[in-house]
């Protein structure tokens, strides 16, 4: 009987330690000190509010990575991000984007042209931007969410990489864009804020 409880009592530890285990793995991470100055621009959590600060809440954790290491070496440029972006590690970098990531972002409020949008989404269409940005464009890896981000941004970022001003995109961007008229970004950002 002892032997019995003995064994019992052992097999309900491993038990507990096995779902203690899984429960800290499903745990979202914890935020990383670098997030509160992160948030006097990209709002709580990375839901943003203004429009020239892009929504970081959801995104796709290897692109916020990649583009906070971009700023951080050079290859993308931005008056208030490359400063931040200097003296951050590899790991502070990760550890935002992890969070970020895990943040739940805003719903849009952008007040969509639905005949803009439908011009946005067959442009999208013609283009492949699926390909890489996935249905729904809820993003890839190092290829970012656009879903919902604000029409500001997606106008600029897209006017940049075909002006040659944004060229961190191994030239898929770059390329793309180059294809587009103002009327086809201001369509594309109509679709991709409403969605």
């Amino acid at each position: 009987m002892r032997r019995w409880m003995m064994q019992g009592a052992l097999a309900g530890a491993l038990f507990m330690s096995a779902w203690g285990l899984a429960a800290a793995q499903d745990a979202p991470p914890a935020k990383p000190a670098k997030a509160v100055v992160c948030e006097s621009c990209h709002g709580p959590g990375g839901a943003s509010t203004q429009p020239q600060y892009p929504v970081l809440a959801g995104q796709t954790a290897r692109y916020l990575y990649l583009q906070l290491k971009d700023f951080n070496e050079g290859r993308r440029s931005d008056p208030l991000m490359s400063p931040m972006s200097t003296d951050m590690t590899r790991d502070e970098m990760r550890e935002l984007g992890a969070w970020f990531a895990a943040q739940k972002p805003p719903v849009s409020s952008f007040k969509v042209d639905a005949e803009k949008a439908k011009r946005g989404q067959a442009k999208a269409e013609e283009t492949l931007c699926t390909m890489c940005h996935l249905g729904g464009f809820a993003g890839q890896n190092e290829v970012p969410k656009v879903a919902g981000q604000f029409y500001e941004y997606i106008v600029k970022q897209l006017t940049d990489f075909r002006e040659h001003k944004r060229t961190n995109d191994a030239g898929t961007m770059s390329s793309v864009s180059g294809t587009l008229n103002d009327a086809d970004i201001d369509a594309l950002g109509h679709f991709l804020a409403g969605l």
